[in-house]
């Protein structure tokens, strides 16, 4: 075998639980993340040559712990050591013991590896970064590009974020249940936040931030395969799927949004919808709904609408409000003004959203709801405005190219029938 592409997909898909089981090993992220390196060098050496092995992730799991012992033992630093009848000289032995290797620790492995990246004492933004290169396998260099800041601050970022693990003296045992529920709830947050890097991504950052959308999905399918009757993970991985399968249909040739209800819906990912809609109908029969399930669902109504004027704007009026129960928020009154005024109208969904200006003050999203709604009501003046402070607060220049879009439609609207603008 020559092409390489089969060993990066195997490579990739064995990291988390290659990692996890070095660092319950070597208990260093540092050492894990070396071990399971030169394992990997190792890999595109050998199995090119004699095919892959029957089980890749115990092949690298066993190599991994081999070339890191003999480090360690070479440096000195190390002070007990495996019997050493478990320590191979990485021949034919290798594989035969990397075959029978016990998989019991396969799902221990992965969470701890997990829950070590959103250690509670580490700030959301490193978690993410963490999470990325450690459990992703992404390059400092990919994962600074996405997040539009130097290779140099990206560095910083994790080194930190080792040292805040090392430092907190995390523990390497198997969490109990009441730390894993605990934990897992922010793992959870943190997928949902490295997805919404990708998906939040526009114009000239879309082709380098979107491939963010497919590591959250496949950390949320790894999740998932570790709690197969958890609703809110089914949720989760739910909305990532119904969210993603927008992405081509999300932008025009210009790099400019489209909102939804003027997207060209063909262009939607068919498969993940199907994948994502038979998630979120598994979730709810648990009956144990969740802030993931309502977004799930609400995206669900979404994608079974054939055209926008099909969409059940009552239901999603109606999950809103539960949403605003399970997780109060004024982006999330926002949302639902939306709907709000698909159901009862403009001047209905303007007054729900007035008592948010304060909160709301530096909010892009905020001005251009209220611009549109505004505009829809025939107050033109106050419209423009309010487009004029979302333009200000725009984060990126599609957005403010939406707003101009309206602006520009106010402007025409305000010329004299018969006459041109300019005369």
């Amino acid at each position: 075998m020559t092409d390489t592409a089969w060993i990066d997909a195997a490579l990739t898909s064995a990291r988390p639980q290659a990692v996890g089981a070095l660092l319950r090993y070597f208990r260093n992220l540092d050492t894990a993340e070396e071990a399971f390196q030169n394992a990997c060098l190792r890999a595109l050496k050998s199995w090119p040559q004699n095919g892959p092995p029957r089980d890749p992730a115990a092949w690298l799991i066993m190599v991994g712990r081999n070339v890191a012992i003999d480090d360690l033992r070479r440096s000195k630093k190390q002070e007990a050591l495996p019997e050493d009848e478990a320590i191979s000289d990485l021949d034919d032995a290798e594989e035969q013991l990397a075959e029978r290797l016990d998989g019991s620790h396969y799902r221990d492995d992965i969470l701890r590896l997990l829950f070590i990246c959103c250690h509670p004492d580490l700030p959301a933004t490193q978690q993410i970064a963490l999470a990325l290169r450690i459990v992703s396998g992404l390059t400092v260099k990919q994962i600074a590009r996405a997040f539009l800041v130097s290779e140099a601050a990206m560095e910083q970022r994790i080194t930190r974020a080792k040292a805040r693990v090392a430092d907190a003296d995390v523990p390497f045992e198997t969490p109990g249940a009441v730390e894993r529920s605990e934990r897992l709830t922010s793992v959870a947050a943190m997928i949902y936040l490295i997805f919404n890097e990708g998906y939040s991504a526009s114009g000239d950052t879309a082709e380098i931030r979107s491939p963010l959308c497919e590591e959250a999905i496949r950390l949320a399918r790894l999740l998932l395969r570790l709690f197969q009757s958890e609703p809110e993970i089914m949720g989760l991985t739910a909305l990532l799927l119904l969210q993603h399968a927008r992405a081509a249909a999300r932008f025009d040739a210009d790099g400019a949004v489209i909102l939804l209800d003027d997207q060209d819906r063909s262009l939607w990912n068919k498969s993940l919808i199907a994948e994502g809609l038979a998630l979120i109908d598994k979730a709810m029969r648990h009956r144990r709904s969740g802030p993931y399930q309502v977004q799930a669902a609400i995206a669900a109504l979404h994608a079974r609408a054939e055209k926008p004027e099909d969409t059940d704007w009552t239901q999603i009026d109606l999950l809103y409000g539960a949403l605003e129960i399970m997780q109060p928020s004024p982006v999330v009154t926002l949302n639902r003004a939306v709907a709000v005024s698909k159901v009862k109208g403009p001047e209905a969904a303007l007054d729900m959203i007035e008592p948010l200006a304060q909160r709301l003050s530096n909010y892009f999203h905020y001005f251009g709801v209220r611009g549109a709604f505004l505009m829809q009501l025939g107050r033109n003046d106050e419209a423009r405005t309010a487009f004029d402070r979302a333009i200000a607060l725009a984060n990126t220049s599609a957005e403010a190219a939406h707003i101009r879009m309206h602006l520009d439609r106010l402007q025409r609207d305000s010329q004299p029938r018969g006459k041109k603008a300019g005369k």
